[in-house]
């Protein structure tokens, strides 16, 4: 089996990512009835992998539902399929749906919940190149799922939103979008938190987003480096007034932001507080209480 391209875990067993298969009956395809959480593995270590399990779990109760394996075990699948992969740089998904009900029923508490898992070549929102000049941000029309319908702080697949966003912004010419509230606040993009610095502080949306972890990491090192950083609402003039903007995921870091709307952002170049905490993030995968050998 062909593990250079990827691994799985599904129905108990480790295939190749290319053989990897979802039951058509699933929820979690069919409703997009699931919850997941992506870690990724550095050099040959996962980056906050507790932190990555604790907030899965979290959203997996909310959900109404359970994991069919323990935690330990979740931990050596993960391993064993960045294993398999014989990769230093992953991408390593874990994902629990709700499953397939009793034949005949649509009633959730009659689905037995699955737990599927995988490990890729790692993945960035944007390549090397682009990290480092920076990209560019369109502020889209489209407003974010409410979090009254759906909670934001559950990692989902309902994506319907972020994905008429991209094309907006495509269409735009630009190579990612921000969702508002319709109020006139920014809040996240598809798989990343939004950060700004004005006059010296740092701002972030603090509420209707996925608490992401490399958010979580970058506040943690914006305050022990004695940056000026506040969780607050984020409006539309303020983004477009900013002297630098920044986006965060696990699918790439910290990633500068240099046009917004088609216009420059500061000096249109990564700006220095920017480059700050992009340094400190990557020097953090060295902190060995965040990370965890293959």
């Amino acid at each position: 089996m062909n593990y250079s391209i990827g691994a799985a875990f599904v129905d108990g067993s480790y295939i190749s990512i290319d053989q990897a298969k979802l039951p058509i009956m699933d929820w979690g395809f069919l409703r997009s009835d699931a919850t997941y959480d992506v870690a990724h593995v550095w050099r040959g270590r996962f980056f906050r992998l507790d932190d990555h399990i604790d907030r899965f779990e979290r959203g997996i109760a909310k959900l109404r539902m359970s994991l069919p394996v323990s935690r330990k075990e979740l931990r050596d699948i993960l391993f064993r399929c960045v294993q398999l992969c014989g990769l230093q740089d992953a991408y390593v998904e874990m994902i629990c749906t709700r499953g397939i009900p009793l034949p005949g029923s649509r009633d959730p508490r009659t689905c037995k919940n699955a737990f599927y898992a995988f490990a890729v070549p790692f993945i960035s929102i944007a390549d090397p190149e682009a990290q480092r000049r920076g990209i560019s941000l369109r502020i889209s029309n489209v407003v974010r799922i409410p979090s009254s319908s759906v909670d934001p702080t559950i990692k989902n697949y309902h994506w319907h939103d972020f994905t008429r966003g991209l094309f907006y912004a495509y269409d735009q010419g630009d190579d990612t979008v921000v969702l508002t509230d319709g109020d006139r606040h920014v809040l996240e993009g598809p798989g990343f938190n939004i950060f700004m610095v004005y006059a010296g502080e740092i701002s972030t949306p603090s509420t209707g987003i996925l608490e992401g972890i490399t958010r979580k990491t970058v506040l943690e090192l914006a305050m022990k480096s004695h940056h000026l950083v506040k969780e607050r609402l984020v409006s539309i003039d303020e983004l477009r007034s900013a002297d630098e903007i920044f986006i965060t995921s696990t699918a790439g870091g910290i990633i500068p932001i240099t046009r917004l709307d088609g216009k420059i952002v500061g000096s249109g170049a990564p700006g220095s507080t920017t480059l700050d905490l992009k340094a400190r993030y990557w020097d953090a995968h060295n902190n060995p209480e965040w990370n965890d050998p293959i």
